[in-house]
């Protein structure tokens, strides 16, 4: 709570909140104090500095949206404040409670596998792949040959570890960015999720440009957007998503990939499903002839 809203302040100027510069040149931080935060929230000074300190207990929604106000707050900064708030027990609701690994049920990995030709997979708050059909494999394949045996393909990891990714993601920095923003929400939802803390112990120890992200706090939810992806089989493809939450397990989404009609995404994710068609079809008649 404490770095989250202290680098949220800090990212705002008096001018841009509509108050007098009264510091001048002579102002110590780089954005709003703690008392003029307060001023905007409507609450006093002493009380919006106990809650930056991380002291939420008895925090009412109505003081939670003044700051989210103050601090020019979006809906996904707001939710993850309000997450912050809850996991601590300020809000008076119980903590969250470690869960179990969740599964993907059965009739949704027919689903999945049955959109034979739109890419997609089922992924968890902690990007990692949990399944994906035939498309989606291929699509991702860099992903999938970068994943450690035992472990699911993981996107975050590969993002941050595997230098092809750079060559995968054409606006790599942007993806890096987006990444890390939403594992940080995923972080203030269940901070008791352990794989989700060895996750990110891992990257923060293997890479610099995770650990600097890390420490901007910032915080995303994306449900739609374009891909922008330069295949190593198939080229460039510019690839609409969509992100959909799994109701009965509500850390799994499914995301699904299509291309604009009659563009040449279109054309490369048709020769994507063939190349792939034909490579399982290799596949399967060289465990066939194993078999015999």
């Amino acid at each position: 709570m404490r770095e989250f809203l202290n680098t949220r302040r800090g990212r705002i100027t008096p001018q841009q909140a509509g108050l007098p510069n009264y510091g001048g040149e002579r102002r110590r931080v780089p954005g709003l104090r703690r008392e003029e935060v307060a001023l905007l929230a409507g609450v006093s000074t002493d009380y919006y500095t106990r809650l930056e300190r991380g002291n939420a207990t008895g925090v009412s929604d109505s003081v939670v949206d003044g700051v989210a106000r103050a601090l020019h707050l979006d809906e996904a900064e707001r939710s993850h404040m309000y997450d912050l708030i809850h996991t601590s027990g300020g809000s008076g609701r119980p903590r969250r409670r470690p869960t179990s690994r969740p599964e993907v049920r059965p009739t949704v990995r027919r689903v999945v596998d049955s959109m034979h030709g739109t890419p997609a997979l089922v992924s968890n708050g902690r990007l990692d792949i949990l399944h994906a059909n035939a498309l989606g494999r291929a699509l991702f394949a860099p992903v999938f040959e970068f994943a450690d045996p035992g472990r699911p393909p993981s996107n975050a990891r590969f993002v941050f570890l595997d230098p092809a990714a750079k060559d995968l993601f054409r606006l790599w920095g942007a993806v890096a960015d987006d990444t890390v923003a939403l594992l940080r929400a995923e972080a203030g939802r269940d901070p008791h999720d352990r794989r989700l803390s060895q996750l990110i112990g891992e990257l923060s120890m293997r890479s610099t440009e995770f650990r600097t992200r890390w420490a901007a706090h910032d915080v995303r939810v994306h449900t739609s957007g374009v891909k922008l992806l330069h295949h190593p089989v198939v080229g460039d493809l510019d690839l609409p998503y969509e992100s959909f939450p799994l109701p009965a397990e509500p850390s799994l989404s499914l995301v699904t990939y299509t291309a604009e009609p009659g563009s040449s995404s279109e054309d490369g994710l048709n020769l994507l499903a063939s190349w792939a068609a034909t490579n399982d079809a290799i596949a399967e008649q060289a465990q066939a002839d194993q078999d015999v």
